[in-house]
């Protein structure tokens, strides 16, 4: 019984409905301002859409890069792992898939080797990807 009235007496509780904390807690969440450029930076991936979607491909002919274009279109980002199609087959696609890029106000660019990431406008992609070793 001491006990109760030390620790009531320290951190008193509200016996009523408890209501009016959730709603203090959400005006003082609504009202956080952030304190440092990283933090402001991480509130942004809030903006990202919740339907965002990414597909990714192993093409083996050029003919399946109109399926990719298809998905560019539908603004989704597309990985396309190159390593299954011939040299030649792969440039002819490299240049089929960054016109259309091109065209939708997109980006390309090489993640790694003989992989491409392809994105439509809608789709912001942060950071870059360094294709070199640290031994050199």
């Amino acid at each position: 019984m001491a006990f109760e009235k030390l620790k009531n007496f320290i951190a008193p509780v509200d016996t009523e409905d408890g209501e009016d904390e959730g709603e203090e807690l959400q005006y003082r969440e609504s009202e956080a301002k952030p304190v440092s450029t990283y933090e402001a930076q991480t509130t942004k991936v809030n903006k990202i859409p919740t339907d965002a979607q990414m597909v990714l491909f192993e093409p083996r002919s050029f003919e399946e890069a109109e399926e990719i274009a298809r998905h560019l279109k539908q603004r989704r980002a597309c990985v396309i792992n190159l390593h299954r199609l011939q040299r030649d087959f792969a440039q002819r696609t490299i240049d089929f898939l960054t016109g259309v890029v091109f065209a939708l106000d997109g980006t390309i660019q090489k993640i790694g080797h003989n992989v491409i990431l392809c994105t439509p406008k809608s789709v912001t992609v942060d950071g870059t990807i360094s294709l070199e070793s640290d031994d050199e």
